[in-house]
């Protein structure tokens, strides 16, 4: 795993942490806060292999 893939994977951790926190002031559900965390992860996961091949890095 390189720098670009970390930064993508933690991008999105913070995304779905912070989209998180809005449906947790929102609708007071903790089950919605983990799910977009959890989908803010494996969107990280999904997307690294495509970074990393755009920029060249195979």
């Amino acid at each position: 795993m390189n720098a670009k893939s970390s930064w993508v994977i933690g991008g999105t951790t913070m995304m779905g942490v912070g989209i998180g926190l809005v449906f947790l002031a929102l609708y007071g559900s903790g089950l919605l806060l983990a799910a977009s965390v959890i989908i803010g992860v494996g969107l990280g996961v999904a997307l690294s292999p495509l970074v990393s091949r755009v920029k060249g890095e195979s």
